[in-house]
């Protein structure tokens, strides 16, 4: 018979995930910055996609399969309960487009788009 989770005020639960962001905050910013350095067209996200994939194995997931659809990364976290599934998408492809953005970590990176150089950035926003 299935039993109900501890109830979490939300006070504490809002603590709680205010602590966890912080924990890891400097980190996340640290990985978008590199993957914005060091962006790669479609099918072309070979480093992009072996970081994800090390990422993935490294939280520990259940599965992590590369290579899905060319530089396709899925990885799998099986719950110990029936029920629902969510499921995340996410590209890392860049643009074939040239950023023109002054900012520490912007992309250098030139590549073949169509038979032209192009520059590489992933996107124009900023972090």
């Amino acid at each position: 018979m299935p039993t109900n989770p501890p109830t979490i005020p939300a006070s504490a639960l809002a603590a709680s995930l205010d602590d966890s962001i912080a924990a890891v905050e400097a980190a996340v910013i640290a990985w978008r910055r590199d993957l914005h350095a060091h962006p790669e067209l479609g099918n072309r996200e070979f480093r992009t996609a072996g970081i994800v994939a090390e990422h993935l194995k490294a939280l520990g997931l259940d599965e992590v399969r590369t290579g899905v659809a060319h530089t396709g990364v899925v990885g799998l976290l099986k719950g110990g309960q029936p029920g629902p599934v969510v499921a995340l998408r996410a590209d890392m492809d860049a643009l074939p487009v040239t950023e023109e953005v002054d900012i520490p970590f912007a992309s250098k990176a030139k590549g073949q788009w169509n038979g032209e150089t192009v520059g590489v950035p992933n996107c124009g926003c900023r972090l």
